[in-house]
């Protein structure tokens, strides 16, 4: 993929936060890795989103080395590229604060998985980590912000997990390109915004039954999904 391109998806990603009303001011980032080229392109720190142009976004290394722009990239940069370190696979990375997602992220609480809109997406809780120690947060913040995330991953496949909320933050999502990283996020917003009503409806809601929740996921993502079209 040319750097161009990859720009230009990036700023697509960027966008579609705005026009899902994900972020506000300069809130939130995403990013785009090409393995072939080992570059990512992340947007730049606290740039508004209606001021962005392709040129703009910045270009680092595997290891945040930046090597094109005149701008400072997104602090959360040590948390995109840890990601990509670690998640083989995943070629976008979303960060937002989203109201919802950020306030179960707040209260330390997953996702639960209470119906089957939540279940067509992921196959049980959109986890939480552990909130961060001290040591973690005053040396290399968002590099450990990224190692926490990994570690709560331990075991589980991040191409069907596509998203955690980092305790005391916000979520971050990520997929197979920028856009279905934008498109994670703004799932899990709206999962988050479920799951809030209905904890709020009835305190004692319980979590899909293994059998539904199951049938759900995998008729969209398991090796004989029938979902949608050929």
């Amino acid at each position: 993929m040319s750097l161009k391109h990859l720009r230009e998806e990036v700023l697509e990603a960027n966008l579609e936060l705005v026009r899902q009303n994900l972020v506000v001011f300069t809130f939130g980032n995403a990013s785009g890795y090409d393995p072939e080229s080992g570059r990512v392109v992340i947007k730049p720190s606290g740039v508004p989103y209606d001021k962005l142009k392709p040129e703009d976004l910045v270009v680092t290394d595997l290891h945040g080395t930046i090597v094109e722009g005149a701008l400072r990239p997104s602090s959360d940069l040590p948390t995109h590229v840890a990601l990509y370190q670690a998640f083989t696979g995943i070629r976008g990375v979303v960060h937002t604060h989203s109201r919802y997602a950020t306030a179960w992220a707040q209260a330390g609480r997953a996702i639960p998985c209470l119906g089957t809109t939540h279940a067509d997406y992921f196959p049980g809780p959109i986890p939480v980590t552990p909130h961060m120690l001290p040591a973690e947060i005053e040396s290399e913040y968002e590099w450990n912000t990224g190692q926490v995330i990994i570690r709560e991953f331990g075991g589980r496949d991040p191409l069907r997990n596509k998203a955690v909320l980092v305790a005391g933050h916000a979520p971050f999502c990520w997929g197979a390109t920028p856009a279905d990283a934008a498109h994670t996020a703004i799932i899990v917003e709206e999962l988050a915004h479920m799951a809030y009503l209905t904890v709020n409806l009835r305190a004692d809601a319980t979590e899909l039954s293994d059998a539904l929740r199951n049938k759900h996921f995998l008729r969209k993502h398991g090796p004989d999904a029938y979902y949608g079209q050929k």
